[in-house]
Formats: C-alpha cells, structure tokens, sequence
C-alpha cells in the first residue's frame, strides 16, 4: 500500500492530501529513510512523522484497505 493512502487508513493523518504534502516536505521518513507518498508501506516497518515539535514513532502491524475508526488503532503501535 502506498505511504500517503496508510496514514490516511490509519488515521495517523486525518486526509490524504495532508500525507501527501507532509511526505513532499520531507516530514515523513520510512525505516530511517526520508519517504515519498508513493513509497510502499509492509508489515513491520517503522514510520516517523514530524509534526511541528513533536515525533511520532510508529510500527506497521497490519493493513487494511479500508477500515473503521476503532479498528484503525490495531494498524500500528507506538514506539
């Protein structure tokens, strides 16, 4: 799945079109890497997101192609 559309899913990013500009402006890296919105997202890696001050740390745990507000949650762990 594509980076953009997992933070979307995922609710790590409310819309897709915000994780498309955070990826563009370099916010977003994938295991270490800075991402692009196009880059493919596989059980077990880790994403970081920058937002503002703050660092969110993530693990993939599985993925959904759609999915429900509770269920999101069970996407990811923090780190």
């Amino acid at each position: 799945m594509r980076l953009d559309k997992y933070l979307k899913v995922s609710r790590l990013i409310k819309r897709r079109t915000v994780a498309n500009e955070a990826c563009d402006a370099g916010r977003v890296k994938l295991n270490d890497k800075v991402a692009r919105a196009s880059a493919e997202v596989k059980v077990g890696d880790i994403i970081e997101i920058g937002f503002g001050t703050k660092e969110v740390k993530v693990k993939v745990t599985e993925i959904l192609e759609t999915t429900k507000k509770d269920a999101a949650r069970d996407m990811f762990e923090y780190l």
